[in-house]
């Protein structure tokens, strides 16, 4: 393992994360609202760090496989940990762990919170809550690799443990340019939607908060009872279609750039995609026109709420902790689901579902017929057996790791329904789950410990488990294994 690469790697994206403090920083200045030195003492601590991790350049530049699984969990925890101290300095959130789960939430693009009443938080805190939806929905370490490109190997590295999905693959020749196409349609993605909420009336420093949380797919809000606040029909659309778009593969848009419509349109896993949202949306609206609402509500709040729960965002137009319990179990069966590999969103991701699912039937075909010859296919290319293995161990260490969260969290003594969509919510980066955490909800009453293992979940949900997991491993630190 190299270690003096790991450092140096990890000393670069600190003091991008103090580049990144000046925004909200300047937020302060012009809302004056005295939180201005929280970030000054911040960005001061990031810079000192990342200058003495960085003040000399390694001779062997090799980054590993193992080395780039390091860096990512390293970074994204380091990150979070620095990203909590404006919250904690300006007193706002006094609790350290605190202002640490609701950092982890926001880089996550979790969007669960502590907080009870977000609107008492200074403009340049929310901005900055919101922000780290931004970063962390692309990958920061991505973004790194666009400004700062190394060699292809060592970058494809990193890439490979940031990024979700069950593959990895480049848009283009060189890793460099992949990176900044990506990020390229994530920033015009972006301004689109800023501009189409500026049209619906919504003033703009709400726009900036509310496009860096759809773009993220994370569900921080700025109003308490989210984008149902702003009560408006037009801006809730503009932010449903933005939460779907997010949560399609980006490789896809750069096909429709590059003109492959075709390509573009053969892609299985948005078909799936698709057709689980209008499946849900169909049960959930007719479950609610059974209640009290009318046909149009009814698909409003569906389509809304869907496409939240889906891409993992976690905003809500309704407290849909009241519904139908069906729409509530089709709901904690989208947590799981979550958006398409290669997007912003979490959750278990279409793909693997695709695989899942068509590995099941591989099977009971052979059980049927031993000596046929089954293959699993997806947009009519087969998959190879170590993808859908990985798949399997994805789903399997999941599981595992839900499991054992929930018994951790479970000694708060709280009802299952809370426990159980708690844990669900923070790995598959949802944000509200149902209960007491549903979206009239939060997570302050837990206990610190929950609060840690809710936070490792998150982290571990949005890096896909790998790298949180190896650094728990001692094969990863051991001699023998370098």
């Amino acid at each position: 393992m190299n270690y003096k690469m790991i450092s140096y790697s990890i000393g670069r994206i600190l003091l991008v994360e103090a580049i990144l403090l000046v925004l909200p920083a300047i937020v302060s200045i012009i809302y004056g609202d005295g939180v201005l030195s929280s970030f000054a003492i911040t960005i001061a601590a990031l810079a000192v760090t990342g200058i003495l991790a960085t003040r000399k350049k390694p001779q062997n530049k090799s980054i590993y496989a193992k080395d780039g699984y390091v860096i990512v969990a390293f970074t994204w925890i380091l990150m979070s940990l620095f990203g909590a101290l404006p919250f904690t300095l300006s007193g706002h959130i006094p609790s350290y762990v605190d202002a640490f789960f609701e950092t982890v939430s926001g880089f996550t693009t979790t969007g669960s919170t502590i907080l009870k009443n977000v609107e008492a938080i200074p403009k340049s805190l929310l901005f900055w809550r919101s922000f780290t939806h931004w970063i962390g929905g692309m990958g920061i370490l991505v973004f790194v690799i666009a400004i700062m490109p190394k060699t292809e190997n060592s970058s494809m590295h990193i890439m490979r443990a940031e990024v979700p999905g069950p593959t990895v693959d480049k848009l283009v020749s060189k890793l460099g340019a992949s990176a900044r196409i990506l990020y390229g349609i994530y920033c015009g993605m972006s301004i689109i939607q800023v501009i189409l909420l500026l049209a619906g009336g919504m003033p703009f420093f709400d726009c900036l908060v509310n496009t860096f949380a759809p773009a993220g797919t994370g569900g921080f809000g700025i109003l308490n009872n989210s984008i149902e606040g702003y009560n408006s029909l037009y801006s809730e659309m503009v932010i449903a279609v933005f939460m779907l778009l997010f949560g399609v593969n980006f490789n896809l848009y750069y096909l429709f750039l590059i003109r492959r419509f075709k390509q573009a349109f053969k892609s299985e896993e948005v078909r799936w995609y698709l057709g689980i949202v209008a499946a849900a949306t169909l049960i959930i609206a007719a479950s609610l026109a059974t209640s009290k609402h009318s046909v149009g509500e009814s698909f409003r709040y569906a389509f809304f709420q869907v496409s939240s729960i889906i891409t993992t965002t976690g905003f809500s137009s309704t407290d849909f902790g009241k519904w139908p319990i069906i729409a509530q179990i089709v709901l904690v069966f989208l947590m799981f689901i979550g958006a398409c590999a290669g997007s912003t969103g979490g959750g278990i991701k279409v793909s693997r579902l695709v695989i899942l699912v068509k590995n099941g039937i591989r099977d009971i075909k052979k059980a049927i017929n031993p000596r046929s010859i089954e293959t699993v296919k997806v947009d009519k290319q087969t998959v190879g057996e170590p993808v859908v293995k990985s798949v399997s161990v994805f789903f399997a260490t999941y599981i595992i790791v839900l499991a054992v969260s929930s018994l951790i969290v479970s000694l708060d003594g709280r009802d299952l329904t809370t426990t159980f969509t708690s844990v669900i919510a923070c790995i598959g980066n949802i944000g509200p789950g149902l209960g007491a955490v549903g979206p009239t909800g939060s997570f302050s009453d837990f206990s610190i410990l929950s609060k840690i293992v809710l936070s490792f979940d998150m982290l571990a949900g949005r890096l896909e488990l790998i790298p949180m997991m190896m650094i728990f491993t001692p094969y990863v630190w051991s001699k023998k294994y370098n």
